[in-house]
C-alpha cells in the first residue's frame, strides 16, 4: 500500500500530464480552477440538498456512485489548483490540523458544534 503523499503526488502528476496532452494549461489559471472547484462542490451538495441527516448517512447505491464521482471531481480540481500555486496539500492540511488542535482543544470542545 502506498503512502497518502505518494498517492497525491501520483494524482498530481497524472493531472499535469492530462492537461498538457490537451494543451489545457492555458485555461488553468488559479482563478478558473477555484471557480471550477466551487462548481463541482455545488454539484456534490446537490445530491444531499433535500435529504435528512439520517438519509444522508444511508445513500442508495446510485446516489452513492454519483457522490463518488463528484468527490473525485472536487479532489482533482483541488489538486490541480494546489499544483498550479506550488502548494503541497498534504503539508498544508497537516499544518491546518495542528492549528485547529490548538484552537479547539478536545477537552474544551468535545461534543460541541459552536465556534468559540
Amino acid at each position: 500500500m502506498s503512502a497518502p503523499g505518494d498517492d497525491i503526488a501520483r494524482l498530481t502528476a497524472a493531472l499535469r500530464a492530462f492537461a498538457a496532452e490537451r494543451d489545457w494549461e492555458q485555461f488553468h489559471a488559479p482563478k478558473n480552477l477555484a471557480a471550477a472547484l466551487i462548481v463541482e462542490a455545488g454539484e456534490l451538495l446537490e445530491h444531499f440538498q433535500w435529504l435528512s441527516e439520517e438519509q444522508s448517512r444511508r445513500l442508495d447505491e446510485v446516489t452513492r456512485q454519483k457522490v463518488e464521482e463528484e468527490i473525485a471531481d472536487v479532489l482533482l480540481y483541488l489538486l490541480r489548483l494546489a499544483d498550479m500555486l506550488g502548494i503541497d496539500p498534504v503539508a498544508a492540511a497537516d499544518r491546518k490540523i495542528a492549528r485547529n488542535a490548538e484552537k479547539y482543544p478536545a477537552a474544551e470542545v468535545r461534543g460541541r458544534s459552536d465556534k468559540r
